[in-house]
């Protein structure tokens, strides 16, 4: 498994600038990953700016990154922005850019560069199209701060994998002047019934990211309070962004729709779940489902599916990788786990076996393209996410957003068109979890 820019817990050391930028310390490793926090402001200036920044310092010293912050938006010059992996705006308001600077920005992101947007970012550069594309939607209005439910929509996120399924926290509430869901990929969302002063109508994103122009974004509405830095659950969510931002995490921020849930983390969702052969997937408090023993096969018997869109999420315990399990598809209903290997195909999760029966192959049948497969792959411990898209005798697959595998069915004794979805439970030694287990429903279409 390719581990090059993974995540390190290396101890660097992080430059806190209060003016413009310096040139690096000749002791920062030439590879380590660099980003800059910009906290200009033009309109409201928030008091908790000041821990925002030495919030991300402190999660550059732990975490292995080098942090540098300024207010002088002379540092947007290309020369400047090539040294950062990303740059967060914190609590940014008004227009802090000037169009030579804002041109400069622009390359930067479609370069590659990531962008990370903390609460007021959204309350800046409303006349400027491309920011607002980048960060998602523009801010609107606010209640008083007040404590509110926090629904963590994708939990495989690095920003929010740590979180539980709802988080009750306080804060200042931003109602937004659009609703970005069509646009982002929602990774949390607020309860409106749980607080006073929603504006959204029910579908209150608060978090999200994207692929925007070919770099990488993050925003959150969380952080209005001096409080919320020195909070260990909102450092976690603000660090997963920047992770993902830098590119040092990976994961599937396309836009998110139309999915319903099969597993949802509650035991009243797994009603519908038969275990075929032997071993059994133990539900946690979170909402996990953790293999145990084998070889058997958790399966979802409330349906069978045509054409659709099947998604889940997942990791690997053990730090090599192996863990055997795979995701079954195409198979018809059957208390014995060998009828799905006999007659469906499992999309594998093992990062150590041959090309065609690691992660993201057709097992036995055909590889993933290794090279995007390895780019897309989070390490064991991490969660990853597939998307497994049938239609007709077509299969492909997506990890983490990344399409790895196309495969198309050929054997007559076989047949994608009609079967049953299912989650493998493979030995005693292999301990995969799964998560928010989701399928949306296609047309039907023709190969």
């Amino acid at each position: 498994m390719n581990t090059t820019g993974r995540w390190t817990t290396a101890v660097v050391g992080a430059a806190l600038l209060l003016g413009c930028v310096s040139e690096p310390a000749a002791s920062h490793s030439a590879d380590a990953e660099r980003v800059l926090v910009f906290s200009k402001t033009a309109g409201f200036r928030h008091d908790s700016i000041p821990d925002g920044v030495a919030a991300v310092k402190q999660l550059g010293e732990s975490g292995g990154f080098t942090v540098d912050a300024t207010e002088d938006a002379n540092a947007f010059t290309p020369k400047n922005l090539r040294r950062y992996d990303a740059v967060v705006f914190l609590s940014t308001t008004g227009d802090v850019l000037d169009p030579t600077q804002q041109r400069s920005f622009e390359g930067y992101i479609r370069q590659g560069g990531g962008y990370v947007g903390i609460h007021a970012a959204a309350d800046t550069e409303y006349d400027w199209a491309f920011y607002g594309g980048l960060v998602g939607a523009y801010f609107q209005s606010h209640p008083a701060i007040q404590p509110a439910t926090v629904v963590a929509e994708d939990r495989a996120h690095p920003s929010t994998s740590g979180l539980p399924a709802t988080w009750n926290r306080t804060d200042e509430w931003y109602n937004y002047r659009s609703d970005p869901r069509d646009r982002v990929h929602v990774l949390a969302s607020l309860d409106e019934s749980s607080y006073t002063g929603g504006t959204m109508n029910g579908d209150h994103p608060i978090a999200w990211c994207q692929d925007y122009q070919g770099g990488r974004a993050f925003y959150t509405g969380l952080g209005h309070t001096k409080e919320s830095y020195a909070d260990p659950a909102f450092r976690g969510h603000v660090l997963g962004g920047i992770r993902y931002a830098i590119g040092d995490a990976q994961a599937d921020c396309r836009p998110e729709n139309g999915y319903r849930p099969l597993f949802d983390g509650t035991a009243e969702s797994l009603d519908d779940w038969k275990q075929a052969g032997p071993g059994s997937f133990t539900r946690s408090d979170d909402g996990t489902l953790t293999s145990s023993g084998g070889m058997g096969m958790l399966w979802y018997a409330g349906q069978s599916f045509g054409a659709y869109s099947l998604k889940l999420d997942w990791k690997m315990a053990g730090a090599s990788g192996d863990d055997n399990s795979g995701v079954f598809v195409g198979f018809p209903p059957s208390d014995d786990p060998w009828s799905a290997v006999d007659n469906g195909y499992e999309i594998q999760i093992d990062a150590t076996d041959v090309p065609e029966k690691t992660t993201g192959s057709v097992y036995g049948f055909r590889s993933a393209d290794l090279k995007k497969r390895d780019r897309a792959l989070n390490p064991p411990g991490e969660w990853n996410t597939y998307e497994i898209r049938v239609e007709g005798e077509r299969l492909r697959v997506w990890l983490n957003g990344v399409k790895i595998n196309d495969f198309t069915n050929t054997d007559p004794a076989r047949s994608l068109r009609e079967g049953h979805v299912g989650i493998q439970n493979h030995g005693a030694d292999d301990q995969v979890s799964f998560r928010d287990i989701r399928v949306k429903e296609l047309p039907a279409k023709g190969d």
